[in-house]
């Protein structure tokens, strides 16, 4: 496990090289967003002891098993602490695997974990968790949501994108860490979240899979100009194989 601070108010947690989650400081306390895999909940205890702050609020990204693998066990040590994901993958959660009808039908990719706990909330686009808000970025995951701290516009994105191996939107396939792309269910609504997130103007993105990027404008927009030769490339396969 390995600490790392940035700016005044994020705190990263990062596991075996590759696994983030985050602290983020409140008035009352720390919002930890996402839980990394089964297992490391004393962990993510002891670094949120040795910040000075108790664990106010547990916030999953989405809900696949590297986001919430420990959930379950957070929630049996901290059971006053609120836990919140969006409406849409909660579902996931309970073994609900079902799509909505106006969801592209596309193969769900990763692994989605039974969990016993139930969110005490529900997250919407829009909705503020302390100094953060709350941004729909479906692609990886029908219903990912990012948060943007509005005192700094530090942007913890999950896997909407990643840094580790190379800044990539969340489906690029990434030779040196793949698996993001691997577990990734829509590419286009994916590239259509980059876009989005982009737009906010981050001043810092932290992601979880990755380091931490300071000013990462132009490396968000690389990534979101090499998605969009992903797509044009599959495109372009796809109709010359229905051709044949």
């Amino acid at each position: 496990m390995k600490i790392t601070k940035h700016g005044d108010n994020l705190v990263k947690v990062t596991f075996m090289g590759v696994m983030n989650c985050y602290f983020v400081r409140e008035d009352d306390g720390l919002t930890l967003i996402d839980t990394v895999i089964e297992g490391r909940a004393q962990h993510i205890i002891q670094a949120a002891q040795s910040l000075g702050q108790p664990i106010k609020r547990i916030v999953l990204t989405h809900a696949h098993v590297d986001h919430v693998g420990s959930l379950d066990e957070l929630h049996a040590a901290l059971p006053d602490a609120e836990v919140m994901i969006t409406a849409r993958d909660a579902r996931f959660l309970s073994g609900d695997m079902s799509m909505d009808d106006d969801e592209p039908k596309d193969k769900l990719r990763g692994g989605y974990p039974l969990r016993k706990t139930r969110p005490t909330r529900l997250l919407h686009e829009g909705d503020h968790i302390g100094s953060l808000e709350v941004v729909a970025s479906p692609g990886h995951t029908p219903g990912h949501a990012s948060f943007l701290d509005v005192r700094d516009r530090t942007l913890i994105a999950g896997d909407a994108f990643q840094t580790q191996g190379g800044v990539a939107v969340s489906g690029t396939f990434v030779p040196l860490f793949p698996l993001p792309a691997f577990a990734t269910w829509h590419k286009p609504l994916a590239l259509a979240s980059g876009r989005k997130l982009r737009a906010l103007e981050p001043s810092r993105l932290a992601v979880g899979h990755g380091p931490v990027l300071e000013q990462p404008l132009a490396a968000m927009d690389r990534a979101i100009e090499k998605m969009v030769r992903t797509l044009e490339r599959e495109e372009k396969a796809t109709q010359a194989a229905a051709s044949r």
